[in-house]
Parts: structure tokens; sequence; C-alpha cells
């Protein structure tokens, strides 16, 4: 990507983050998904850490190489051709110094942003405050120095653990948290796995800065998430899920019945190659 394209995007994305609307960003774990969304209006495009490590051979987790996760998310930012925020779970480091060159590599390939958790790999406790705001301050300078002034989302991972926490404390410490990863650099706060609308829209309160909530069945809808004053939302795995569970009913059918009726789809090869034809962009 041209070095002008990526500044105008990075810009472009972090507009999008003003709170005057609900960003809803799909998540890709592909060329072809990350093109469709955009075709299909998507002003933005949202990588899949355990997607695109599943289309790698992986499991998720920082299980995937980081020159492979590069490699696709370079394939998503050329398909795309819309801003692409990548997901690079921890920031694949031990150390601070360590998610910064994970951050400059990862816009080398073209992102305009990205989401760090502040737990340890594959979903594990979560870090200190204190170390995991470094490792967002680490980010943050290393886009400084970059020139390329990325969205940095931070993944507030509270709610993905089942440590017995009462609610009131798990909101407070989040709440720590999310001035803490703000004052280091973060533009926006991903309360993953967060949908009591009580507790979300205190938290949104609280932080008075763009949050980010995960999609899917049991979630307030855009209207009700607007209201509660998020900012932005994303699909997270369940896109890649719902491709997998498709064709796994269809192939389960076609074992069972011993015919391919199953295969009939609205989307077929024509539209996926259209796609990509020439002057298709």
């Amino acid at each position: 990507m041209q070095r002008q394209a990526q500044l105008d995007m990075a810009q472009a994305f972090r507009r999008m983050h003003d709170r005057s609307r609900v960003l809803l960003l799909p998540n890709a774990w592909d060329a072809l998904g990350a093109r469709l969304f955009a075709r299909r209006g998507f002003a933005a495009v949202a990588t899949t850490s355990a997607g695109v490590a599943w289309s790698l051979g992986y499991a998720d987790g920082e299980q995937a190489p980081l020159d492979e996760v590069l490699a696709a998310i370079a394939r998503i930012v050329r398909a795309a051709a819309v801003p692409v925020t990548a997901d690079i779970e921890t920031g694949y480091g031990e150390t601070p110094e360590e998610v910064a060159a994970t951050v400059q590599a990862v816009i080398a390939v073209g992102a305009v942003g990205i989401n760090i958790e502040d737990g340890m790999p594959g979903h594990g406790p979560l870090r200190e405050a204190s170390e995991a705001a470094s490792r967002v301050r680490a980010a943050r300078t290393a886009a400084d120095a970059a020139g390329v002034p990325i969205v940095i989302n931070a993944r507030i991972d509270h709610w993905m653990q089942h440590d017995g926490a009462e609610p009131a404390v798990r909101l407070a410490d989040a709440i720590e948290r999310g001035r803490a990863y703000l004052a280091a650099g973060a533009d926006c706060l991903y309360p993953i796995g967060l949908a009591d609308p009580a507790t979300l829209a205190a938290l949104v309160r609280a932080l008075d800065a763009p949050v980010n909530v995960a999609a899917g069945a049991g979630m307030p809808g855009l209207a009700e998430l607007a209201r509660l004053g998020v900012a932005r939302v994303s699909t997270a795995t369940r896109l890649a899920t719902l491709a997998l569970g498709a064709v796994d009913r269809a192939l389960t059918g076609v074992r069972a019945s011993g015919n391919f009726d199953g295969l009939v789809a609205d989307f077929g090869y024509a539209d996926a190659q259209q796609l990509f034809e020439s002057g298709s962009n």
C-alpha cells in the first residue's frame, strides 16, 4: 500500500470513532470475506485472530506464526481496499519492546488499527493493569514512530474470565484498566463478553471514550447500543463460525441423504468471481 493511501485510511478510520454513530465492523478471516464485506458497503473491516489462525491451520491463542498472520493481514488489506484493523491478540511478545515490533510489522503490511488484549495468550489470566498499559504505550510509541495514527482498541478481558469475581468489583477494575489504557494511548476500549445493558452503560459513562462490543445473539441491537453510548460493534469470530456451520450442515446432509440438494446457495461461483474481476475494486 502506498504511504499516503495508508495515512488517508488511518485518518478516515479515526473519524469513524467520533461517536456520532455506531461503527459496525465485520471480522474477516481471509481475502474473499474482506472483499465481500467491503463490496457490501462496510466502511472498514476488522480481522478475527481466531478465524485467521484456523484458516492457516492453527489454534487461536497466538499459535499461528506471526509471519503467516502478517501475510494473511496483507492479503486482507489488499482485497478490502478500505481501512483494516488487525487483531494481534496479546501482541505476540513477552515484552513491550516485542509488542512494539509486532505493531510496526502490522503497520508495514497496511493495517490502520489494532486490537490488543490485556490477558495472557489463549485467554489466560489478566496481566497486571500497569503491565497491560505499558504494552498499549509501546504500541502507541511504535505507531508514532511509523508516522501512522492507528486506532488502538484495547481489550478489557474481565468478562472472558471465570474467576467468580463480584460484578461490582469486576466493573470497578475494568474502569480503572480502561482509564489506564486510554492514558497509555488507546483510542477505544473493548470489554469483550460484556452484554448486560446496565453494566455496559455504567462502563461507557465512566470512561467517556469510544467503547467496542462484540455482536452476538443476546446482545442489545444497534439502536439500543447507540442509546447506551457504544461507539463500535465487531462480529469477532461469529461470521467465521457461521460460515463453517453452514458448510458443516451441508456436508452432513450430503452424507445422510446421499444427494446434493443441500449444496444450493444464494451466493455462487459467479458472485465470488465478480468480486475479483478486473475493475471490481
